[in-house]
C-alpha cells in the first residue's frame, strides 16, 4: 500500500469517528499517532506525541485566540443584543419583514463584536423570536432568520475561523479580517434581499409594526455608539497599521469588558461565568488544535497533499474545474461536521492545492470560510438549526428546515460572486497593506 493512500485511508477514518460521535481532537489526534507509528515506528510516534502538544499552540501567536473569545463573551454578557436589535428594528422594524432584515443586521454587527456563529445565534435568538412571534411572524421565517443570521459572526471580523486559518496557513491574520468585509456585508444584504422576495411572494408571513418616532430612534442609537466605536477600533486600528491582529484582540476585549462594566450587567457572578466560559471555550479550541497537529504530521508523512497535487496536474482540469469540485467538497462534508472541524480537518490538505494552482490564500480562506457558513444551516447536522430551535422549542425541526432554503440560496449566490469576482475579497487588503 502506498503510503498517500494509506494517508486517504486515515483521511476516511477520522471523518468515520467524527460522524460516529466521537471528538474531533481525539479522532484526529488518534488517527494521527496511530498512523505515525504505522510509518515510523514507535520512537517516532513517542516523539511527536512528546513534542507537538506543546509546540502546536505555543506561539504567541496564537494568544489572539483566547483574547478575541474573551471580547465575544463579554460582548455576550453586556447585553449588547438587544440594545443592537431595538435601535435597527426601530429604523426598518414598521416595513414589510423589518423585524426579520432587523434580525439579520443585529446578527452582522454582533457578530462583529463577538465572533463565535452558535453564540450570535443563542444571543441573537433570545432577544428576536419573541418579538417575531408577538407580531405574528412566520415560525419558519422567524426561526430561519435567526439560524442564517448567526452565520454572519463566522466571517465578519473578528472571526475565530479566520484567526484559525491564519494560523493554520502562515496567511496574514490583517488581511483576512479586511478582505472579510465586503463578503460578509454582501452576505447580509443577500440575506435580506431573501427576506424581502419571500415576504413579497406571501406577504401574511410578515405583518407589519409599529413605526417608531425620530426622537425615540436618536435616543435608542446614542445607546450603541459604544459598540460601533469597538468595533471600528479594533478593525479600522489593523487597518490602519495601528495595531497588529494580537494587539487588536487585546484593545477589543478590554473594551467589551469595560462595556460589560458601564452596561450593569457585570457583576461578580457574571464576570465568574465570563472567564470559566472564556476558558473553557479557548481550552476546546486548542485541544482541537493539538489534535490536528498530530494528524497533519501524519498527513505530511504519507504526501497526500503532494499526491493530490500530482493528480490535479495530470487530470487536465482547469483552476476554476478544481475550485468547484473543492466547493461541493466542501458543501457536502457540511451536512456532517462543523466549522471549526472542516477547516481543521481540510486545510492542511487542501491550502498546498491551492498554491499550486495559484489561488491566492486570503481569498481561498474567505472562500472556505463562507462554504463552511453553509454548513452551519445545511441539513442534518446544521449546527445553528439546533441552537435555534433549542431557542424555539415549539417549533418543529422541518418547519426551520423548510425556511433555511432561501438562505441557503443566497448563500449559493454569494459564493459564486465571491469566485467569479475575487476583488470582492482582496481589493480591500491591497489597499491597507
Amino acid at each position: 500500500m502506498s503510503d498517500a493512500i494509506l494517508g486517504l485511508l486515515g483521511f476516511c477514518a477520522a471523518l468515520v469517528l467524527i460522524g460516529l460521535g466521537l471528538p474531533v481532537a481525539v479522532s484526529m489526534g488518534a488517527i494521527g499517532a496511530l498512523g505515525y507509528w504505522y510509518l515510523n515506528g514507535w520512537m517516532g510516534a513517542a516523539y511527536i506525541l512528546g513534542s507537538s502538544p506543546f509546540e502546536s499552540i505555543f506561539p504567541y501567536s496564537f494568544s489572539v485566540i483566547p483574547l478575541f473569545v474573551m471580547m465575544g463573551v463579554f460582548a455576550s454578557h453586556a447585553g449588547l443584543s438587544r440594545s443592537l436589535f431595538n435601535v435597527i428594528n426601530a429604523y426598518i422594524g414598521h416595513r414589510k419583514g423589518g423585524l426579520a432584515i432587523t434580525t439579520v443586521g443585529a446578527s452582522a454587527v454582533f457578530g462583529a463584536i463577538c465572533g463565535s456563529s452558535l453564540a450570535t445565534v443563542a444571543t441573537i435568538g433570545r432577544v428576536a423570536l419573541p418579538e417575531m412571534k408577538r407580531h405574528g411572524y412566520d415560525p419558519s421565517l422567524a426561526t430561519a432568520t435567526v439560524a442564517a443570521g448567526g452565520t454572519l459572526g463566522v466571517l465578519i471580523p473578528p472571526s475565530v475561523l479566520l484567526v484559525i486559518y491564519g494560523l493554520l496557513t502562515q496567511s496574514s491574520i490583517g488581511q483576512l479580517f479586511i478582505g472579510a468585509l465586503v463578503p460578509g456585508l454582501l452576505g447580509a444584504a443577500l440575506y435580506a434581499g431573501a427576506i424581502m422576495v419571500r415576504v413579497r411572494l406571501n406577504p401574511g408571513i410578515a405583518p407589519r409594526s409599529e413605526r417608531t418616532g425620530w426622537r425615540d430612534r436618536l435616543r435608542l442609537t446614542g445607546q450603541v455608539w459604544p459598540v460601533m466605536v469597538l468595533f471600528f477600533v479594533v478593525i479600522g486600528g489593523i487597518y490602519l497599521g495601528w495595531f497588529s491582529p494580537t494587539e487588536a484582540a487585546a484593545v477589543g476585549a478590554l473594551g467589551a469588558f469595560v462595556l460589560a462594566l458601564f452596561s450593569g450587567e457585570l457583576n461578580r457572578a457574571t464576570l465568574r461565568a465570563s472567564v470559566f466560559e472564556t476558558t473553557g471555550l479557548t481550552g476546546m479550541i486548542f485541544f482541537i488544535l493539538i489534535g490536528a497537529a498530530l494528524f497533519n504530521f501524519f498527513l505530511e508523512n504519507t504526501g497526500l497533499p503532494q499526491f493530490l497535487i500530482e493528480q490535479i496536474r495530470n487530470s487536465g482540469l482547469g483552476p476554476t474545474s478544481v475550485m468547484v469540485l473543492i466547493l461541493i467538497f466542501y458543501i457536502v462534508l457540511g451536512c456532517f461536521m462543523d466549522a471549526m472541524s472542516m477547516i481543521l480537518l481540510t486545510v492542511p490538505l487542501l491550502a498546498p492545492v491551492a498554491l499550486e494552482l495559484d489561488f491566492s490564500l486570503v481569498w481561498f480562506g474567505i472562500i472556505v470560510v463562507t462554504v463552511a457558513e453553509i454548513g452551519l444551516i445545511t441539513p442534518p447536522i446544521g449546527m445553528n438549526l439546533f441552537v435555534v430551535q433549542a431557542a424555539a422549542r415549539d417549533v418543529k425541526q422541518g418547519t426551520v428546515i423548510r425556511g433555511i432554503v432561501p438562505f441557503i440560496l443566497a448563500d449559493i449566490l454569494r459564493l459564486t460572486l465571491l469566485v467569479a469576482f475575487p476583488a470582492l475579497v482582496l481589493w480591500l487588503p491591497a489597499q491597507a497593506f
